[in-house]
């Protein structure tokens, strides 16, 4: 029997054969691809080596939970439904694509396994998907054109908004589904005016609705609607693939390798250059990143697979606040940046030697705005670094000499005093002279020895209201039964914001004279009260006993009966707990300081709307105490704000540097004897069974 219309295969166009079009058409848009790719891997190729290959296995699991199940786009529910449908589509309707193209010059092509009951079972998929994504396609065109959520709005300062692009790619999705699905519905409606057995079509389908809305259409109009859908397809598949590296809808190609090479730990910083010792530092000429080809080539991957969503800004307190930082627009213009200097037909636009990304791509506000909580590499769906790029941005500021001024006096005074107050050493571990004679605490400095070390660290050594924690730390300590004591005048500041202020031969220097003090006060393990101390202990230290948080120690205490807790007074608190960005986000140490607070009988606590791994940074980590930021209002106020909301009036937090941050934020917010806040070791010390 005669098919009902010619396939694109057997059709010609005056006398030519559509084949010749229909292999024509991709083989110059594949090549046209193959080009611009090239053009677009030549920066990372000039990029700074990074090795990513290793651990393979766990980068598959990243792959298959974050780029393939989309775990993290339903943290914003409307917009990652949305995406997910689209993006499950996309899998779907690329097999149905790649056998369009070979259908054109190939009569009766199927792909391999698709000529049987698999092959229907696809179609039937295939045709639902086409429906969904096309009104998908309206649904989020409506939402970006017309109701326009705030997270995709684009300041005047950083260009132009991307709003038409993202429309015109919807239009170019809208047109593959609906070409695809003529191009099945003229047939099936020629086959059904024919009298030919109708293949099965899926009810309720774009195809099932073009054969129903076309079944009564003349055989000369099914054929041209069955050929002219099929180019339309064809060129439209072909414009879209060579257009998606020209914008923000790269990360369609590249999302999956950027995904596949993220990150698979969070808290630790990169090494100035990868294959570089420490003790070879010295001998580089250069520190950080100063010209675009100081980026690594992960981070000139990261630029090409931001998608423009907004999320990472949206959960950035720097930006909450009104400070000169949008994470979202780094990477946009280190993208912009590429595109513009690796242009594709032209030559490379070459730099003057002495060119600087600070100054002209970024500014210096903007670097030195970020807290490095890690809000936006939590939420980024496609798995985008932006802590590593600011520090190696700053490393090239310090190596440069430009330091803000008001950052300069506590990084001389680390460097001099071990301390960004200036303090002399052996005032360290006066904080203990207050502690009852019962609670004394040993110093390794002067020759003790102990099971356990206390790492206080500089702010709760040295500031008066802080010493109150390391006090509480103790005491807590003490009650459990640990055998411990401090290093004393021997102890330096740990380092971790020296180093992500991009004064690595600082923190060099401090580590070094940790490791050794540590090493040589035979302490099995290490304990602190300080997340900053936690985690540079923990993940910038190399070869130290293993090292705990105090809400780690409270909680088992109390599992193994060595802590007491008596019952909570009822006196009308209600405590919320915040988490420190680098206890939570960066070690994921979520449920030991809820499971502290809750082994209180009787205490009321509450959580706040953003809280665990979307913790609202209170903007007091180490040295941003001494920064001094263009804002528009505080962090701490924000957060504070947030805790009030609750119904909470007590905050507990179990990092010093939140305890400064939260105490001033209740002041200036005007809550001073309506809220307060306490440290978690003062909480519990409160508790403990006299």
């Amino acid at each position: 029997m005669e098919p009902a219309l010619l396939s694109p295969a057997a059709f010609k166009f005056f006398h030519v054969p559509a084949a010749f079009f229909a292999f024509l058409i991709p083989l110059i848009g594949i090549g046209a691809f193959l080009f611009i790719m090239k053009r677009r891997l030549d920066p990372l190729l000039k990029a700074a080596p990074d090795p990513r290959f290793g651990r393979i296995a766990q980068r598959v699991y990243q792959v298959l939970k974050i780029w393939l199940a989309q775990w993290r786009h339903p943290r914003y529910m409307t917009a990652g439904v949305l995406h997910i449908l689209l993006f499950a589509g996309f899998l779907i309707l690329g097999a149905r694509s790649l056998e369009l193209m070979f259908v054109g010059f190939w009569e009766g092509f199927t792909l391999p396994g698709f000529d049987g009951p698999l092959g229907h079972a696809y179609k039937v998929i295939k045709d639902y998907a086409t429906t969904w994504v096309f009104f998908v396609v309206l649904i989020a065109a409506v939402r970006r054109g017309l109701f326009k959520p705030d997270r995709y709005a684009v300041p005047k300062r950083y260009g132009k908004d991307h709003t038409l692009e993202a429309i015109f790619v919807l239009g170019l999705i809208g047109t593959l589904v609906v070409s695809e699905s003529l191009f099945d519905g003229s047939l099936l409606a020629a086959q059904i005016q024919q009298g030919h057995k109708a293949e099965f079509v899926a009810p309720a389908t774009l195809a099932w609705f073009f054969r129903n809305l076309l079944a009564d259409r003349p055989m000369a109009s099914l054929q041209s609607l069955h050929i002219g859908s099929y180019f339309v397809h064809h060129l439209t598949f072909f414009f879209f693939l060579c257009f998606l590296p020209m914008g923000k809808h790269f990360h369609v190609i590249t999302s999956l390798f950027n995904v596949f090479f993220m990150r698979l730990e969070r808290g630790n910083i990169k090494p100035v250059r990868h294959g570089v010792s420490d003790a070879q530092l010295d001998e580089l000429e250069s520190f950080g990143v100063k010209r675009f080809e100081d980026f690594t080539w992960k981070h000139v991957l990261d630029f090409y697979s931001c998608a423009d969503c907004g999320r990472c800004s949206d959960n950035c307190p720097a930006n909450a606040v009104g400070r000169p930082l949008s994470p979202r627009f780094i990477s946009i213009k280190g993208r912009d940046y590429a595109f513009a200097n690796y242009p594709l037909l032209d030559p490379d636009v070459v730099k003057e030697a002495d060119y600087q990304l600070i100054g002209t791509v970024y500014s210096e506000d903007e670097i030195w705005s970020c807290t490095t909580c890690g809000a936006c590499e939590q939420e980024c769906p496609v798995g985008i670094e932006y802590i590593d790029k600011i520090v190696d941005l700053r490393r090239g500021m310090v190596d440069s000499g430009n330091v803000p001024q008001s950052l300069q006096k506590p990084l001389g005074a680390m460097e001099k005093r071990g301390n960004p107050w200036g303090k002399m050493e052996k005032k360290r571990a006066e904080w203990t002279k207050a502690l009852a004679p019962e609670f004394r605490v040993k110093d390794f400095s002067a020759g003790e020895t102990a099971e356990t070390l206390y790492f206080a660290d500089s702010i709760t050594s040295y500031d008066d209201r802080m010493q109150a924690i390391a006090q509480a730390t103790a005491r807590v300590l003490h009650r459990a039964g640990i055998d411990f004591g401090v290093l004393g005048k021997d102890e330096k500041d740990s380092g971790h914001e020296a180093r992500r202020f991009g004064e690595e031969m600082l923190f060099q220097n401090l580590k070094a004279s940790n490791t050794e003090a540590i090493l040589a006060s035979g302490a099995r393990r290490i304990v602190t009260a300080d997340p900053h101390a936690f985690n540079a202990l923990k993940k910038d230290y190399q070869g130290l006993p293993p090292v705990e948080h105090i809400s780690q120690v409270i909680v088992r205490a109390v599992k193994e009966g060595r802590l007491r807790l008596k019952p909570a007074e009822r006196d009308g608190k209600v405590y919320t707990y915040h988490d420190p960005c680098y206890l939570g986000r960066h070690n994921d140490l979520y449920d030991d300081p809820r499971q502290a607070l809750d082994a209180i009988p009787g205490l009321q606590r509450v959580e706040m709307l953003r809280s665990r791994d979307r913790s609202f940074c209170c903007g007091g980590g180490g040295l941003m105490l001494f920064y001094e930021p263009e804002e528009e209002q505080r962090m701490g106020v924000l957060r504070v704000q947030m805790a009030a909301k609750t119904g909470a009036n007590v905050i507990v937090t179990a990092c010093p540097f939140c305890l400064v941050n939260m105490e001033d934020a209740i002041k200036v917010a005007g809550l001073e004897g309506k809220m307060a806040a306490i440290d978690l070791a003062e909480l519990i010390v409160g508790h403990l069974v006299d």
